[in-house]
């Protein structure tokens, strides 16, 4: 079953990638990589695209229009090239008060390339709206 998803409404999914899943304090985003995202003739991927994969399956498994991230702690656990197809997994395994700490590990096929912990917020208002 997959929730509406209620932030991050207008991100490009083409750079981000794709909801699959979204249920209460989960989520998977599927991103198939492009050649706009390598980095040189080999089809290395560069890993702002997986971390923003990563962030944005963070993002929506909070699931609240205010949400930000705050910090992260991630490893790039094995390159990425140009046509691989990723899957990010991102499970909230902590709430206190305003903070979510969210898990969150990205495969292609049965093999990790990035985990991550991220700590994000859920604001009163936009971030925007000071």
């Amino acid at each position: 079953m997959t929730e509406s998803i209620n932030t991050h409404k207008d991100i490009n999914q083409r750079f981000c990638g794709t909801p699959e899943h979204v249920k209460d304090g989960y989520s998977r985003v599927r991103l198939e990589t492009i050649p706009e995202m390598t980095v040189d003739t080999k089809g290395l991927v560069h890993g702002g695209f997986v971390f923003g994969l990563a962030d944005y399956a963070a993002m929506i498994a909070v699931n609240d229009p205010n949400v930000v991230l705050g910090s992260s702690d991630v490893i790039f656990k094995s390159p990425v090239r140009t046509g691989d197809v990723l899957i990010a997994e991102a499970t909230v395994r902590e709430i206190k008060n305003k903070k979510r700490m969210v898990e969150v590990s990205v495969k292609k096929e049965d093999l990790e390339v990035f985990k991550g912990s991220f700590t994000c917020f859920v604001l009163d208002k936009h971030v925007l709206d000071r």
